[in-house]
């Protein structure tokens, strides 16, 4: 008998899946594959109507995180099993780092909580706390995608402040080579140096499958289609 993957023995559980930035392209995916397996998911959005109605599983809370009191997120928190983050606003990430000071109040509260397991989406063009980027990803970043320095930058800040501060809590870090939206171009693997542009459906899928990964936590790794 072949013995269960990660994700039968995640499909066969009911799970309540926070999400942060379920409106977004990998979020929306992210979430329709929860649904799709029969968990729960509960997502704050600031616009409702982008998420589909008449879905039992789905609990949708109307609000910005930047307006969260501690209360809130605590209500948000309370009975997950999973939290995962898929934020990204480059605007206001040009601004503050709006991520951060998010990340910084949701771990005090999962620690209230008893909430364990947290997965932070990042650009693959964020450097890792304490690690550097290839000489290729590094040109890229300050030419052609220089006009995300904000979200780099807010990236870094949440990751250095999982790394030196919340180790008590099972993070894990993707750091996507999100593209666009599009059709499966193939399964994406975890990778410490393989880095692959992918469609916003493979990116979802991959975060969907990593955050039950248990040798995942405390990593900031790519996903590449093929060999890792």
């Amino acid at each position: 008998m072949t013995p269960p993957t990660k994700q039968d023995t995640m499909a066969a559980r009911h799970l309540t899946f926070l999400v942060f930035g379920a409106t977004g392209g990998t979020g929306k995916h992210f979430v329709s594959q929860a649904l799709q397996d029969g968990h729960k998911v509960r997502a704050l959005v600031r616009t409702p109507s982008k998420l589909p109605p008449g879905n039992a599983n789905l609990e949708v809370r109307q609000g910005s995180i930047t307006d969260l009191t501690d209360t809130d997120i605590d209500g948000l928190v309370k009975d997950a099993d999973y939290v995962v983050s898929m934020l990204g606003d480059v605007n206001l990430q040009k601004q503050a780092k709006i991520n951060t000071a998010f990340v910084k109040k949701l771990v005090p509260s999962m620690r209230r909580q008893g909430v364990k397991r947290f997965l932070y989406q990042a650009g693959g063009l964020s450097k890792p706390y304490g690690g550097q980027l290839s000489p290729l990803l590094w040109t890229i970043r300050y030419t052609i995608a220089r006009g995300y320095a904000g979200q780099h930058e807010d990236n870094e800040a949440v990751m250095e402040y999982l790394a030196t501060e919340a180790n008590d809590i099972e993070w894990i870090v993707h750091r996507a080579g999100i593209g666009g939206d599009g059709p499966s171009k193939g399964e994406l693997n975890r990778s410490k140096t393989n880095w692959s542009v992918a469609t916003f459906r493979d990116c979802a899928a991959y975060t969907y499958r990593t955050i039950s990964d248990a040798s995942a936590v405390h990593t900031a790794d790519f996903s590449c289609y093929g060999t890792a």
